[in-house]
């Protein structure tokens, strides 16, 4: 069958549908999933529509890859980022990048998980506990972030890494949305201050 995983693959197969799942991300986020066509991958990605089937036999199939390779990229990028962090002012730093990054696009797309959620969770049940499965993991690394500045007695006792992790993760996402519609990374900002300050409020003094 065309695209099944059991097919054995040759290196310049796995290239090509390497290219062809970036090509596919690349259009996801910048036009959305709804409103990229298998036709603007095969244009994109220089396949031809015989080469894009042999690897995917839809485009939920080809969506279910994006997942899979946005989720690490994103993961992968957050992980290095905050396996460091052991202060308040380097959760700070954290923050920075994030916002850095989302002001060179003015704002606009989001975030990679965040906009590929908001058009499939309620539609492709697959996609929805993937994605989900993603931000699980990413609020680990927050909450073992936390939980580690309060081992370190940088944050209180009383702090809920639990709970302040959740809503360091839900103030983000919204920032990413917020952010998208104004074309403006300030809302991402504002958002992110808001939820590190409630954090900081927790520091042992």
């Amino acid at each position: 069958m065309p695209g099944t995983s059991g097919t054995r693959r040759t290196p310049r197969g796995l290239e090509t549908r390497s290219r062809i799942v970036d090509s596919a991300a690349k259009l996801f986020y910048v036009k959305g999933v709804n409103a990229t066509t298998l036709d603007d991958v095969r244009l994109a990605s220089s396949t031809s529509k015989s080469q894009l089937y042999n690897h995917f036999e839809d485009k939920l199939a080809l969506i279910h890859a994006v997942i899979d390779v946005q989720s690490k990229f994103v993961l992968a990028r957050e992980e290095q980022r905050l396996r460091g962090v052991k202060t308040l002012t380097g959760l700070r730093r954290w923050r920075d990048a994030l916002v850095q990054a989302n002001s060179l696009q003015d704002g606009s797309y989001g975030c990679a998980l965040g906009a590929m959620s908001i058009e499939l969770s309620d539609n492709d049940e697959q996609s929805r506990q993937a994605l989900n499965t993603s931000f699980d993991a990413w609020l680990r690394m927050l909450v073992e972030t936390l939980t580690r500045l309060r081992v370190l007695g940088v944050l209180a006792e009383d702090a809920d890494p639990q709970r302040l992790g959740t809503g360091l993760l839900a103030a983000l996402q919204g920032g990413y949305v917020l952010a998208q519609n104004a074309h403006s990374s300030e809302p991402m900002a504002v958002a992110l201050d808001m939820a590190l300050n409630h954090i900081e409020s927790f520091a042992r003094s």
